[in-house]
């Protein structure tokens, strides 16, 4: 075993703990976390609780509810440009091979995602990655919970439009059973949030619901579809509104438009952090920054970015060579059906297509076993997102770009007024119902950074581990196709997916849980294997597909890391790497900022643990076989029951039934049935769940 892997010397506590000397510290912070999304938020309120000094470091500027972007249209607030002068919510990178769709701000990904919040199917604890190390969905099952809570996940209330048609669709496919409606973190005001006490009209300002008020007041959601542009009206629980306000209120400092160039150690047992002003990225001079310890949360591309820079840069070379690998895309497409108001009027009677009305995401769809569509909106007046809109890429089986290409012209050859029609941005977000697709396929990449010519130095990906990452998915083609003749439209495709360039809002991995630094890049406790006083806690430590939206598992993840750490200047409860995992106690907070008896109070297993010891070495991921096949009804329902199975406190408040805003004249179920079929299909909670809801994930920009 060489040097840089060999295990290192347990000690007692963190080296943060009191000291006799009485001359000031050398560090700025205790810990200093890179990124203010779901990994950095949690991690910023749970070790302000435990008595550490916190500094957060976000690359994004600060938004209130009023400054957000008005729509998509407001560019230098929606769009993420720094040298235009742009710092919006809405991050797009490029790969080469993938294109990446992220958040950005004060609350990262939280502030422009779907608000969409599943607990993942059973495969994705159970991938080779990972599987061996513990029981990974027992383990974070009262995560989850403290997630959910947290985040204030409940059920979509309402049926709409999108939905009746995307049931419709569903049907038509042989798999209506699988349609339910999905669980969002949003505050309706409907006496169904959190434990029912805090009621509100639409609009309608209240009291904090969640916190025993010590959160936000807020206001109730009236449903305009806005939520990834920006939630201006205090319904959508972002991060600003929960985690991170609560960590704000409990001493933690967030500094704005800070970007961190590097992390190195400082050669006193912390770091040093070098920043410069994100708007200051060409001129200003920099700071650095001292630390005890450093998390970085900057999301995937972000932290694998900054750490791909730093061991090639040789500031952190004894990172592990695992590093990139792993990387994924939820094996996602983003697909869509548009319509005009004269054909919508033909097969529904009603005078105007108008999918806006809704929160961004409302239900979901199973066409097979691996395979999840969801229907996603934005609000009025939100068209730019139009401009990566194409007529459908039919799909082509031997899955060649050439072959993608010649179908999409001879698509426009028979279809040129279509054609004309996909190109127009006008009121595309009230015709059109964006399909977003999500696969737990055992699929990957590895990113690398460029070594030479146009983009050297920036992050770009090779296929990985497993199949090819897809360039078009058969089900989501088929799903858009049904989906625009149940609105007497046209189907549409993403420019991604003609240019063999896919689209994903879920970009994961690449820093995935090992055993070791010759499986993974962290330990199961989320520290870097060569640098255990850096730990990675964003979607970049999720080691598998989840098949649905990653924002709820990577809150879990990150609640469950944060658990372990001791409270300031006890002993580290955790072993030492290389001595083997061991599952653990959380560690409770000295002061804890939610009251006891509120409905998000910290409610994880502190007691009683039993002793769990290390399962068998992990199989070679090569040698892993593949994933049992099941029925998309099977699939769902483990969805379901994974969701359900989550205990809270409280007892669920389930909705009776679902608003209906659209009636529909002929065709498939009048609405009455269709509420009926929903509400036969919706779980009931026995166990004690509290709102539980349904299936699997989003889209927008989720992390």
């Amino acid at each position: 075993m060489s040097q840089e892997n060999a295990p290192q010397e347990k000690t007692a506590g963190l080296p943060d703990a009191p000291q006799d000397d009485p001359s000031p510290s050398p560090f700025d912070y205790d810990v200093i976390v890179v990124g203010s999304g779901f990994g950095g938020s949690v991690t910023a309120l749970r070790l302000t609780e435990k008595g550490y000094r916190v500094g957060v470091l976000e690359a994004g500027r600060r938004f209130t509810r009023e400054s957000l972007p008005k729509n998509s249209w407001d560019l230098k607030k929606f769009l993420w440009a720094p040298a235009l002068g742009m710092y919006g919510i809405q991050r797009i990178h490029l790969l080469g091979n993938v294109m990446v769709l992220a958040g950005a701000g004060v609350g990262g990904g939280s502030l422009n995602y779907a608000n969409t919040l599943y607990v993942p199917p059973t495969p994705f604890f159970q991938d080779p990655q990972w599987k061996d190390i513990t029981d990974w969905e027992e383990e974070l099952k009262p995560y989850y919970d403290q997630a959910r809570r947290m985040l204030g996940v409940r059920l979509n209330p309402t049926m709409t439009p999108s939905d009746v048609h995307l049931k419709a669709t569903a049907e038509r496919m042989g798999v209506g059973d699988s349609f339910h409606l999905a669980p969002v973190g949003v505050f309706f005001g409907d006496g169904e949030d959190a434990d029912g006490s805090v009621t509100a009209r639409p609009g309608e300002e209240a009291a904090d619901p969640y916190f025993g008020g010590v959160g936000p007041a807020r206001k109730a959601c009236h449903e305009c579809g806005e939520c990834m542009t920006g939630c201006r009206h205090g319904a959508k629980n972002t991060l600003n509104e929960n985690y991170l306000y609560l960590a704000e209120k409990a001493g933690a400092t967030v500094h704005p438009m800070t970007t961190v160039r590097s992390v190195t150690e400082d050669g006193h047992g912390g770091f040093a952090v070098d920043t410069i002003g994100t708007d200051r990225k060409r001129v200003g001079r920099g700071r650095v920054l001292r630390s005890r310890h450093v998390v970085v949360a900057a999301g995937t591309y972000g932290t694998q970015t900054l750490l791909h820079r730093m061991k090639a840069g040789g500031q952190l070379p004894r990172l592990s060579d695992q590093l990139g690998m792993l990387t994924r895309t939820n094996s996602e497409a983003l697909v869509g059906a548009q319509t005009d108001d004269r054909r919508y009027h033909r097969v529904t009677g009603q005078p105007k297509a108008d999918f806006t009305k809704g929160v961004a995401i409302t239900s979901s769809i199973h066409p097979d076993a691996s395979t999840h569509i969801e229907p996603v909106r934005y609000g009025k007046g939100s068209n730019a997102m139009g401009a990566l809109t194409v007529l459908q890429v039919p799909y082509a089986a031997k899955g060649t770009g050439t072959a993608r290409l010649l179908g999409w012209l001879g698509n426009t050859v028979r279809h040129p007024l279509l054609t004309l029609r996909s190109l127009s941005n006008r009121r595309w977000s009230e015709r059109t119902i964006i399909g977003l697709v999500m696969q737990s396929l055992d699929n990957s990449l590895t990113t690398h950074l460029k070594r030479k010519g146009l983009g050297k130095g920036l992050l770009t990906a090779r296929q990985g581990h497993g199949a090819p990452n897809p360039k078009q998915i058969e089900a989501a083609v088929e799903a858009a196709s049904l989906l625009s003749e149940e609105i007497n439209g046209f189907a549409g495709s993403n420019v991604g997916e003609l240019t063999g360039m896919p689209l994903t809002a879920h970009f994961l991995g690449g820093c995935p849980i090992g055993d070791s630094p010759e499986t993974g890049v962290i330990d199961p406790y989320h520290r870097l294997y060569g640098y255990p006083g850096i730990s990675v806690v964003d979607g970049a430590a999720v080691s598998a597909n989840l098949g649905v939206n990653p924002s709820l598992t990577i809150t879990a993840q990150a609640e469950r890391a944060m658990s372990f750490w001791p409270n300031k200047g006890e002993d580290d409860p955790r072993p030492a790497q290389g001595e083997g995992y061991r599952r653990l106690s959380a560690v409770p907070p000295r002061t804890p900022v939610v009251p006891e008896k509120a409905f998000a109070a910290l409610r994880l297993p502190f007691l009683g643990m039993p002793a769990v010891p290390p399962k068998a070495t992990a199989t070679p991921k090569a040698t892993a076989t593949p994933k049992a096949t099941a029925t998309p009804k099977a699939a769902a329902t483990a969805e379901l029951k994974a969701t359900a199975e989550l205990k809270a406190t409280e007892e669920p408040k389930v909705t009776e039934e679902p608003k209906v805003t659209m009636p529909r004249p002929a065709g498939p179920p009048e609405p009455e049935e269709q509420v009926d079929t929903v509400r036969q299909a919706k779980p009931v909670d026995t166990a004690g769940a509290a709102g539980a809801a349904g299936a699997a994930g989003p889209v927008g920009t989720a992390e």
